[in-house]
């Protein structure tokens, strides 16, 4: 399944790359369907995601998902703590990625 993501971009990558990017996307769909979920549980007075899985899914390379899930869904867009902890948490995710990086990104 990997090998099939050749298709669909443009650059070369190396193996751990592509590994690294299946990953990512996963983790991303993963914490966005989190906040869908708990979203439908919400509306239902149902038992709920705890918070702190939402923020894991995040902490664990999922904090795009975890982003458009709160705004597409409208979900804990109230909760200072989801407002700015989530861009919070992709902010340094992107920073170390490019400190990792040595600064060069090749596109």
């Amino acid at each position: 399944m990997i090998d099939k993501l050749d298709k669909f971009c443009p650059v070369r990558y190396n193996a751990g790359m592509k590994i690294l990017l299946f990953y990512l996307v996963m983790i991303n769909l993963t914490a966005f369907g989190l906040m869908a979920v708990d979203k439908h549980r919400a509306r239902q007075h149902r038992w709920r995601i705890p918070e702190r899985t939402l923020f894991a899914a995040a902490l664990l390379g999922g904090s795009l998902g975890a982003i458009a899930g709160m705004v597409l869904c409208r979900h804990k867009t109230k909760h200072w703590y989801f407002v700015v902890g989530m861009p919070l948490i992709l902010a340094v995710q992107v920073a170390l990625c490019v400190w990792l990086a040595g600064g060069q990104f090749v596109v």
